[in-house]
Formats: C-alpha cells, structure tokens, sequence
C-alpha cells in the first residue's frame, strides 16, 4: 500500500500570514498545514494512509506509548534546489534505520517505501512552507507510537505512524559557530544490549539531565562516555562527532550498538573518503584527545546532525581539565565538508551517490 488519500485543511493558514512565520521561523517552531497518518493493527497491518490537516490528537489515557513508551522517530529535511526544483535527502536512509528502531522496540516495522512516500506526499502538499532564508528547509518529523489501549506490558498490536513537518532556519542563530563541550563523567547515553542504536524518545529523555548540567556550567552540549568504562568517546546529546588529525585523517567512534547511525555522519564519510582522505571508525579516548589536542596531533574536531548539519567544536571541558582545539574557531576541514554538504543538498554540486530524491 502506497496510495494516499487527500484530506486538504479546509482553513489552510493565509499565505501573508504564512510568509511572517517563515520569515524568520528558528528550528521547531513552526510547522505546516498537513501531516502523514498511516495505521497498523495485528489484525490489518498497516492501513488508512492520509494527508490531513495538522490537528490535536487525542488519545486514551490507557494508551500504550503513555505507559510504557514504545516510540521511536526519525528526522530529516526537504530542501528547495538551485533550479527551483524541491528534494528529499536519503530519505531511503531514514526509513531504514526506523525500520531498525521499530525492530529494537518491539514495534511493527513500516516498510521503506511507506515510510519515503509519506514524507514524498507531505513536501508536495505542504512545499511553500520551505523558507527562502538562510539555512533554511522543511524539517520532517517522522514517529511512531504505540495507540493500543491496554494495561500490559507487552508490544501492543496497534500502532500510528505520523509525520510532521516543520518550516526551519539555520540551527545556530549567525550560522555555525565553534561550540563548547562539557565532558560527563556522571552521566552515560548508553550500554551495551541497550537501545543507544535506536532513534527512540527514552535516549533523549534521559540525556535531558546531562545536558542540563552542560548548560548550567556555561558550555553549549554535553559530551557522553562510554557506560562500561567511561573512558570512550561516544556522542553528544543528539549528534555524532569527528576528530580531524594533523595528517588529515578523520577519526570517528565506530557503531558498535551504543551509538545512533547518523545520515549526516554517513554522509560526511563517504564525501571525505571522495575527496581521498582517510577515515578511521575506531575507539577514541578522553586521554587520548585531551593529549592529541595538546600536542597538536588533533587539529579540528566536529559534531554533526540533522538539525544543525555540521557543528565546529571550539573547547572541551570536565571535572578537571580544559582543553581547546585547534585555534577554538571552526577548522579548514570542517568549513570544507560542511560547504560539500550543503551544496550537494541544495543542488549547487553534483549528486554522483544519488542521495536527493526529487519530488518537483
């Protein structure tokens, strides 16, 4: 099943008033006149697929998702061309690490081609709402929540899937700008057999603390270290991270189940490894950066996203220690992959992986 049915909002949003909010929209704040449902039952699989207006849900207050939070989501972004044309980026990539999130969660796996057309569907309906500023896209918004109405902790056999999409800016007000890491030592993302690879609520929910701490000593985002022996490196709160060395290799922490499997960070491997530079999935030490970035060995280090693409990291701190990197502002490398990114995503270079899926 890949047909949706149309549902226009009969009070779609004047387009005088439509253009003040994305004037200048920010990041999640403003979002269109429709959304993607489709339903799954045991009984039906997945079924009633729809474009319909934006509107309150309501739901049971025994449903499943409240009580024992089988959900997961994805992120990703619509992005207006250079010939005017709109597009998806790898979306395929998106439905296929929700289909890994579903399985980890017991939860009923959306088929890839639901999962894209959804997100196809949405953009065409809903495509004057990409912002001409800088930065600026269709933030789509898939998840998944469990709907059944049940007391038991089991997987429920029913299921919603929706997307939502929302007008976007720039993630950083000014653009990007080197940011300031807090190093938890108190704190961990993930373990081990846990649910650090899937892209559901419950990671984030419980980063939210760690975060907070980052933020109230005066940095922009935590850092997190491994939960056996709190000596690796592993991600921020909602982004992957690179280490740019002296000899112009890339260094990331290798996906051993901990980590969430970026888009963004796929992506940016595959672009430096075209450019002929080396690219090593490998376990990096809180010693050894602090030492790299002292001795000069790390010359640049970057996290990266969805939301805000590509992020320079200017200084690192913990308990202890404070370190800087590089000069502290954003390195050659990193404003070079960040420039391939975007102009590959905007239409502005060529596309030889066929990552941008057109949709007009």
């Amino acid at each position: 099943m890949t047909s949706f049915a149309f549902e226009p909002n009969a009070r779609p949003l004047a387009v005088n008033e439509r253009a003040a909010l994305i004037a200048d929209p920010g990041f999640g704040r403003v979002f269109t006149d429709h959304m993607a449902t489709v339903r799954y039952s045991a009984n039906r699989g997945w079924h009633d697929a729809k474009i319909i207006a934006r509107a309150p849900m309501s739901v049971d207050p025994a449903t499943a998702v409240l009580h024992y939070a089988q959900e997961i989501f994805e992120g990703l972004k619509a992005y207006k061309l250079a010939d005017g044309g709109v597009a998806l980026f790898r979306a395929e990539a998106n439905a296929a690490r929700f289909r890994n999130s579903a399985r980890r969660m017991a939860m009923a796996e959306l088929p890839d081609v639901l999962f894209v057309e959804s997100c196809r569907q949405l953009v065409r309906a809903d495509r004057d709402w990409i912002p001409d500023v800088e930065g600026g896209a269709l933030y789509l918004r898939p998840f998944m929540i469990a709907s059944e109405v049940f007391l038991g902790v089991k997987p429920a056999a029913e299921y919603l899937f929706c997307v939502l999409a929302s007008s976007v800016g720039a993630y950083w007000k000014g653009g990007a700008r080197a940011i300031s890491l807090w190093v938890s030592h108190d704190y961990t993302r993930a373990a081990p057999g846990g649910t650090g690879e899937a892209k559901c609520g419950g990671n984030y929910a419980s980063s939210l603390v760690a975060q907070a701490d980052a933020v109230a000593r005066g940095h922009d985002q935590v850092v997190f270290l491994d939960a056996a022996e709190r000596r690796y490196i592993e991600e921020l709160g909602g982004m992957n991270i690179f280490f740019v060395m002296d000899d112009g290799s890339l260094v990331t922490p290798p996906l051993t189940g901990t980590i969430l499997p970026g888009i963004t960070r796929a992506s940016l491997i595959q672009l430096a490894r075209d450019e002929g530079l080396t690219v090593r999935e490998e376990p990096y030490t809180i010693d050894q950066w602090r030492a790299d970035a002292a001795s000069g060995v790390c010359v640049e280090s970057f996290a990266c996203g969805t939301a805000a693409v590509v992020t320079p990291i200017g200084t690192v701190a913990g308990p202890d220690y404070q370190f800087t990197l590089g000069t502290g502002a954003t390195g050659q490398t990193t404003a070079r992959l960040l420039q391939r990114l975007t102009d590959l995503q905007r239409g502005r270079a060529p596309d030889p992986h066929g990552w941008l899926q057109r949709i007009g």
